[in-house]
């Protein structure tokens, strides 16, 4: 239990915010309400689904609120009655108002996966990767009414390897963030953390994924092509066009040291010339099949169909 147990409400939405959620309870702390997004259509038939947290907040029986603003004077007068100590805010997905900022005493704490002021908004884990960072983390700040400009109480970091995928950072990132709450509150409870304001030096922004990002574009080098497979996968996914059929690709690797005219296949293992080096494709997937190597996919697919979106026309694999 808790020495200093705290009244929290809590504000996320996805899988990343559970475990933090779950190390609040776990320290002892009060959870009064939770809120999180509607719930979406999923699936094939499209039910509405609730978030991740809702899931687990209601496994725990804590109320749950899913508003679609928190912009409506009704909802923040709700809000303020929480007579809350703090508001821990870990990947909600909603604007929070000045009036909502205000209510708790200790304010609103907000677990964000990336070391700021880098990686500010909204992909701050994939656009790590796809910049090719050595290394990331998790800040926990004081919110204010900026986007991700309040000042940091906490942060640890994590290094970014040759193999780190957006699946593995995020979950190590979530797993850092739930420890790091934890402290930070015990911390601000106690007075024992100085917030620190962030450097106008180093913002950079996380923008929204776009599905398009997804796709490849053999004239850019083998480097920059292999951390968009790790840094987009699960979504939006990363694919290619063959013969008017678009291949998803699951796994790749660089290979250095050789190249060709950019979308040419180099050998019988589905590595193909980029703007610089070479990519081998290691696990793709046509539309309805099971996922295979490259090699099995170059045997079941003529390699002059995938002319001209992504090999050079004419091309023989030996």
């Amino acid at each position: 239990m808790s020495e200093r147990r705290l009244r929290l409400a809590f504000m996320g939405t996805p899988d990343f915010a559970v475990p933090s959620l779950a190390a609040l309870l776990e320290a002892g702390h009060h959870v009064v309400a939770v809120y999180c997004q509607p719930p979406r259509p999923a699936g094939r038939g499209h039910h509405l689904q609730p978030s991740p947290i809702q899931r687990f907040a209601d496994s725990q029986g804590i109320p749950v609120f899913t508003p679609q603003s928190l912009k409506s004077p009704e909802v923040q007068t709700e809000f303020a009655a929480l007579n809350l100590d703090a508001t821990v805010v870990a990947a909600y997905g909603l604007i929070l108002p000045p009036a909502v900022l205000a209510a708790p005493r200790l304010g609103c704490l907000n677990v964000h996966a990336s070391l700021l002021p880098r990686w500010r908004g909204a992909a701050p884990i994939q656009r790590a990767l796809l910049a090719g960072d050595a290394e990331t983390g998790v800040t926990i700040m004081r919110m204010d009414r900026g986007l991700d400009t309040g000042p940091m109480l906490l942060w640890d970091k994590i290094a970014i390897t040759a193999t780190t995928t957006a699946s593995s950072l995020h979950d190590a990132l979530a797993t850092l963030g739930a420890r790091l709450i934890v402290e930070a509150l015990t911390g601000v409870a106690e007075n024992r953390l100085t917030p620190i304001p962030q450097s106008a030096d180093g913002v950079t922004y996380a923008a929204k994924l776009e599905r398009h990002e997804g796709r490849l574009d053999w004239k850019q080098p083998a480097a920059e092509l292999e951390r968009r497979v790790r840094a987009l996968n699960p979504w939006p996914g990363v694919w290619f066009e063959a013969a008017g059929e678009r291949i998803k690709v699951l796994g790749a690797e660089q290979v250095s040291g050789i190249g060709g005219e950019p979308g040419t296949v180099l050998d019988d293992r589905l590595t193909l010339a980029c703007g610089t080096d070479a990519l081998r494709l290691t696990l793709v997937q046509k539309s309805g099949r099971a996922a295979v190597d490259g090699a099995a996919f170059l045997r079941g697919f003529a390699t002059k169909a995938l002319a001209p979106q992504a090999v050079a026309p004419g091309l023989q694999v030996s």
